[in-house]
């Protein structure tokens, strides 16, 4: 059976690059991962338009979204490093979010994303 040849098609890269342990495919991946979840999108994008929000806002702005799922997205969001959470240690307690360096950083890619989707709609499943 022949091998598959697609790793040739990356312009200057080869199979390891592509493929390998630390290769592209793994990268990218690792990303995905990062923002796959049906409220991690709105959660970036809500904090791209506004510098810092509390959850209540978050609340407010996304309906359908429960407080555990809420809850459970912010954590995953910034124990990837794309939120930032800053506990004020008052009473009662207010907290607030806010885009990392990191996750301002990732947000030109999922603008370009969304422009990608734009100019090349598809089969719009979802």
């Amino acid at each position: 059976m022949k091998q598959a040849i697609t790793h040739f098609k990356v312009p200057g890269e080869d199979r390891a690059t592509c493929l390998g342990a630390d290769g592209s495919v793994s990268h990218v991946s690792r990303v995905l991962r990062m923002i796959t979840g049906r409220w991690k999108q709105p959660i970036l994008f809500r904090l791209f338009a506004e510098p810092s929000l509390r959850a209540s806002q978050f609340m407010r702005d996304m309906p359908g979204i429960s407080q555990k799922m809420l809850t459970q997205h912010l954590r995953e969001l910034e124990i990837d490093g794309l939120i930032r959470r800053h506990d004020f240690q008052e009473q009662p307690p207010r907290v607030e979010y806010s885009l990392s360096s990191t996750g301002r950083g990732l947000m030109p890619i999922l603008m370009s994303v969304r422009e990608f989707s734009r100019d090349y709609p598809g089969n719009r499943r979802g």
